[in-house]
């Protein structure tokens, strides 16, 4: 079962990845984004992190919701309302439960990557964050690890897509060839359910 616990750790190791991962997230951000992708996610977990030790929340979507409300307050440009309706959702999704089961978790997950797709209008394909959480959602019923290399897989299989949604879908053809910066953070995002103890 996961509890509270479990979810504070999994914001923490996602930032602490962030935090590594910031440079390289601009530098795939540079040629099709605004170059700032890296930078903004950087501030937003850490307020994530810096939020949730103050507050403590005592239940996962408790946890997650109010890690979602920060994203969505401290992150620039269209990445903070995506990750923060992601988490937000999810952590609705999980209701007031001390503690939640994987299947559970799934499903929340699944709904939270529902309402993303519907705020930006994406779909698997479109060279966005959703190409890499679809997969991992998917592979979820099979584990922690699965759903990792599910969404790592997801990213990399960006690069030769042209984009249709967002900053880059401005650059037609020019998009190609670049993985996307958002399928990568999201595939960041989740690794960090392995680091945090997830099976």
């Amino acid at each position: 079962m996961l509890d509270a616990d479990f979810f504070r750790r999994w914001m923490a190791v996602t930032a602490a990845s962030v935090d590594r991962e910031a440079e390289r997230l601009t530098a795939l951000d540079s040629p099709i984004g605004d170059a700032d992708h890296g930078s903004n996610l950087q501030r937003g977990f850490n307020a994530v992190t810096a939020t949730l030790e103050k507050e403590a929340p005592a239940t996962p979507g408790a946890v997650l919701t109010l890690a979602g409300r920060q994203l969505i307050s401290t992150v620039g440009g269209a990445s903070g309302p995506l990750y923060g309706t992601l988490l937000r959702r999810t952590g609705k999704a999980l209701g007031d439960a001390a503690e939640v089961s994987e299947e559970q978790f799934a499903e929340a997950l699944r709904a939270g990557v529902d309402a993303v797709m519907q705020l930006g209008g994406a779909a698997p394909g479109d060279k966005t964050m959703i190409d890499a959480l679809v997969p991992a959602v998917d592979a979820l019923g099979d584990g922690f690890a699965a759903a990792r290399a599910a969404a790592e897989k997801g990213a990399v299989a960006t690069t030769p897509l042209q984009a249709r949604k967002g900053r880059a879908s401005y650059l037609g053809e020019r998009s190609v060839g670049h993985q996307d910066p958002g399928a990568t953070s999201a595939a960041l995002l989740v690794a960090g359910l392995v680091a945090a103890g997830g099976e």
